[in-house]
């Protein structure tokens, strides 16, 4: 694996008054930015379900380790991001917006890989298969999929660090699936029941019943819960909205139908152990739209408190597919 330029500087993470300065000091990649003005092909609309779309990018570049994106999450500015890619790689950059606070570009893009408790990194996937990325303090979250755990790093240089120790997985490692396992991680915020309680769902490990393993990985009260399957959806992300309730990205693929993808809301008053959780679809969309393969979900909020959620794409490194940024306002459900 070519090294790209460390993650480094200084990390202020998750609390009400803080940003997230990531500064990458090393060798960054050239990104180009194809503006994605609609949402739907060849409509003007912006408003979908719950959302408002305010723009979007295609992420190109000549470096081979561009892609595989797999999560994100945003500073409190919501211009420096840090996120995963599911081939073993930090990533991190600074979004450039216009006036308005769209998305017109991104710099400051820089790769660096994984470290290991061993103080190793691999170009072997299977060890290596982050999926899931949530910000806690000073602590950066990790989860991986395969050789299934959720590793502390510090925020401080994660690109530079070894793991500072492992949460309880929790759900029995029988039941986490080869390449189906933990997929999103995210902690729950002050106005949750579970304030500050680190939760992960599975892509699709299945109970007897046919739902989805999910747990509470800390807090007052550990243990496994279920969210309901719609097959042919599966989970690839998700994130509290401010007033607690989890967002979940979810997908689907067929050779007939192509790729789909949707948010559904999940009452954050129901997350608890032994629950079985379902809720509403408030985002869904096909190849009618602008996307791709979306594997990770980020909620942020504004200076105004607005609502932004910020989905990316993981393009497997396959010509055919992109590395898509989407952006939209959450407006709250119609009545």
């Amino acid at each position: 694996m070519v090294r790209l330029g460390l993650i480094a500087g200084v990390v202020a993470l998750l609390t009400a008054t803080t940003a997230l300065p990531l500064r990458a000091d090393d060798e960054t990649l050239q990104i180009r930015s194809r503006l994605i003005p609609n949402f739907r092909v060849g409509s003007d609309e912006i408003r979908f379900g719950a959302f408002e779309f305010t723009g979007g990018l295609e992420l190109s570049s000549s470096h081979q380790s561009l892609g595989a994106m797999s999560a994100i999450r945003l500073a409190e500015d919501r211009g420096r991001f840090l996120g995963v890619m599911d081939t073993g790689n930090w990533y991190a950059g600074r979004f450039e917006r216009d006036d308005k606070g769209r998305l017109i570009g991104v710099t400051d893009f820089s790769v660096s890989p994984i470290i290991g408790a061993n103080g190793d990194s691999s170009d072997e996937k299977w060890k290596f298969d982050a999926e899931g990325l949530a910000l806690r303090g000073d602590e950066a979250l990790v989860s991986f999929e395969r050789v299934s755990r959720v590793d502390i790093y510090p925020a401080m240089a994660p690109g530079k660090s070894k793991p500072l120790g492992s949460l309880p997985v929790v759900i029995p490692l029988k039941e986490l699936r080869h390449n189906r396992g933990l997929e999103a991680i995210a902690v729950a915020p002050p106005a949750s029941p579970l304030a500050g309680a680190v939760i992960a769902v599975s892509e699709k490990s299945l109970n007897a019943s046919g739902d989805i393993y999910a747990a509470i990985l800390s807090g007052r009260s550990t243990g496994v819960f279920f969210v309901k399957r719609h097959p042919p959806f599966d989970v690839t992300d998700g994130d509290f909205l401010p007033n607690g309730d989890l967002l979940l990205l979810e997908r689907r693929f067929s050779i007939a139908e192509g790729v789909g993808m949707r948010i559904r809301r999940i009452d954050g008053s129901r997350l608890g152990v032994g629950n079985l959780v379902d809720g509403p679809v408030i985002l869904e969309a096909d190849f009618g739209d602008q996307i791709d393969n979306m594997e990770g979900l980020d909620v942020s909020t504004d200076a105004e408190g607005q609502i932004y959620v910020t989905l990316v794409s993981d393009d497997n490194h396959s010509i055919l597919q992109r590395n898509l940024i989407l952006e939209f306002r959450y407006m709250g459900e119609a009545k």
